[in-house]
């Protein structure tokens, strides 16, 4: 059997959604009224039922994302949305609270989302035994990581492809709610991450004034799709619950082209998820839509530098250097790419990000709302495209359309027409008239093959015709019309009906967890997930972050990205050019808030903490394996 591929798009709301879907994607997430991860991306259950029959008519799934923390007095609250989300026929939900494993559902399929930590082999295959059909992966993983997750369980693997990077570890940030009770865990957080810091070294010198030292670019591994399929990746995820329709449409269109060239030089082993294909008007490129410069990440394990310390903010895409200072504007290389209307990001005389939009082109000069000076050789980018947003945001800009073979045919008492599409679903209907026959003895067949053909705003495209008829018989152009749209109306009735939607009853297990003691970033906040790992062997609970928290002590994040090795002064990746080593501990300022760095050189981590945190530093030389009398 072939392996379904996906391409996953978010919805931030019932109208995005129906977006994503006719942009190609093969399913979308989408956040119900509650214990959505984005509180600002939250839907009613009505709206969900209508993007899901939306969904469904082209095979496609919804996924409803249920991934904050969950307190005692909520529990049942989110138990009953469950059954309200299963009712109206949502495919999964997305958790990461092990509190709703505990509970008495429906027959709802489970996704682990990438807050629920799923970083090694062990642990996916523990929540695959207990019932979980789908996990999100950890972004920090690598493709030989991957592989080996995928060797282990055979449980689906999800994976982002796309969009803005947290750059903790996701579910163990606790800056925001450290710094003023904005849990990330409960889908507030306030984007400690992308604020501006002063670097401070051990002596306490300043070795950076001001810059987004915490901020890093945005992921791109469209070039990876068919390297993360081999190692055993099956649904490529777009991040962006709270972005415009505009870079919905642009990411997923993308996607898809790059999905579909893969899918079909390799038609023997995949196919792709969903029904239908689209058509564009426009064509899709990832850097004329929100992003902060693109990083492929860990993928291909550490190999770049990340950062994005300029400027939280979308940076766009490269237009060219300014050549020439005009009186009222610049002389930009590749003006001709740029439109009235169009925002520009540049980082001015001062060294910071700063931007302007352009007024007018008037005579090869582009002439900003507001003059700021430049200098010589500044590098120009467009993060705002007024034409190709302008394009994008019409409705007709993606049209998917499902493919349909039509019969049209004499019977004893009138015609027939028959609907088969791509599928093999059917729809049929009579016609009964008398029949007489055409009055010219030219064919009336191209003219009825012509009107048959017509399936304007359906979601319908007619591949293929066939008027069967043994006499030249004459039938009113109406009735054809009228028969095509009736039966075209009860195709997508058939469709919506005949949808097989997975379904998968959880069933208590008690299989051992692969720790048996959990500290906080395991996130427990309430009594039925303590319940849930206690029967799964864990003897010791530390009570989640947001339960227990001491202010100014505090380890507030865990990740992957290092301020060192952006520094160039990693021991391990730049031993050789990196000069002299910083005092330690290095200290990240903004405002009143400040925090400590310490550098965990053997899983290659860095730990955030807070200011009156006591930390034991070891030799970094020591933890990674040198000698110490190596030059």
């Amino acid at each position: 059997m072939k392996k379904k591929i996906e391409i996953l798009a978010p919805a931030k709301n019932l109208y995005q959604g129906m977006a994503a879907i006719n942009a190609g994607a093969d399913a979308v997430y989408i956040g119900a009224p509650q214990f959505g991860a984005r509180t600002n991306a939250t839907n009613s259950v009505e709206d969900i039922a209508e993007m899901v029959k939306y969904a469904h008519l082209f095979k496609a799934q919804v996924f409803v994302v249920i991934n904050t923390i969950l307190y005692d007095n909520e529990l049942e609250l989110c138990r009953k949305l469950i059954y309200e989300l299963y009712d109206i026929g949502v495919d999964a939900i997305i958790i990461q609270d092990m509190a709703i494993m505990e509970m008495d559902l429906p027959p709802m399929v489970i996704h682990a989302s990438t807050q629920a930590n799923n970083r090694d082999a062990n642990h996916v295959k523990f929540l695959a035994d207990a019932g979980i059909k789908r996990v999100v992966l950890a972004r920090e993983l690598n493709l030989d990581q991957i592989r080996e997750i995928h060797e282990a369980t055979d449980v689906e693997l999800e994976f982002f492809v796309s969009g803005a990077l947290c750059v903790s570890f996701s579910g163990n940030c606790y800056m925001s709610v450290a710094n003023g009770e904005r849990s990330a865990n409960r889908g507030s957080c306030a984007q400690n991450c992308r604020l501006p810091y002063r670097l401070i070294d051990g002596n306490g010198t300043t070795l950076i004034e001001n810059s987004h030292l915490l901020s890093i670019k945005d992921l791109d591994l469209s070039d990876q799709l068919p390297n993360l399929i081999e190692a055993g990746v099956s649904s490529f995820k777009i991040e962006g619950r709270l972005k415009d329709i505009v870079y919905v449409k642009n990411n997923t269109s993308y996607l898809r082209k790059k999905l579909d060239a893969f899918l079909e030089a390799n038609a023997d082993k995949y196919q792709k998820a969903s029904s239908g294909r689209t058509f564009y008007n426009f064509e899709p490129e990832l850097d004329r839509s929100f992003n902060r410069g693109y990083t492929a990440y860990f993928v291909n394990k550490r190999k770049e530098k990340i950062g994005s310390w300029e400027s939280p903010k979308s940076k766009g895409q490269y237009i060219g250097k300014v050549l020439e200072i005009k009186a009222n504007g610049y002389v930009i290389e590749h003006y001709e790419q740029l439109n009235n209307g169009d925002g520009l990001y540049f980082v001015n005389e001062n060294g910071e990000a700063d931007g302007a939009q352009i007024n007018i082109i008037f005579n090869n000069i582009v002439i900003p709302n507001t003059f700021k000076p430049l200098a010589i050789g500044t590098e120009i980018y467009r993060n705002s495209d007024a034409e190709f947003n302008k394009m994008v945001e019409k409705e007709n800009s993606a049209v998917r359309k499902i493919g349909v073979a039509l019969r049209f045919a004499e019977t004893p008492s009138g015609f027939e027409l028959w609907a088969t599409d791509e599928d093999g679903h059917q729809a049929h209907l009579g016609l009964e008239v008398a029949k007489e026959l055409a009055k010219s003895q030219e064919s009336v067949i191209p003219n009825i093959k012509k009107n048959l053909g017509k399936t304007g705003n359906t979601p319908f495209v007619v591949d293929d015709i066939m008027v069967d008829f043994t006499q030249n018989w004459f039938l009113p152009i109406s009735k054809v019309n009228e028969i095509r749209r009736e039966v075209l109306e009860q195709l997508v009735e058939v469709r919506i009906k005949e949808y097989d939607r997975a379904t998968s009853q959880l069933t208590k297990t008690n299989h051992s967890y692969p720790v048996d003691k959990l500290d906080f970033t395991y996130n427990v906040s309430n009594k039925m997930a303590r319940a849930f790992y206690k029967r799964h062997g864990v003897t010791e609970i530390e009570k989640a972050f947001e339960l227990q928290w001491a202010p100014g002590k505090a380890r507030v994040m865990t990740t992957k990205y290092c301020v060192k090795y952006e520094l160039g002064k990693c021991a391990r990746f730049q031993r050789d050019t990196m000069g002299e080593k910083l005092v330690e501990p290095l200290t990240l300022k903004h405002g009143e808030n400040e925090y400590k760095l310490k550098f965990n050189c053997k899983p290659c981590e860095m730990e955030i903490w807070e200011k009156d945190a006591e930390l034991e530093f070891e030799d970094e030389d020591e933890q990674i394996g040198y000698v110490s009398n190596r030059k």
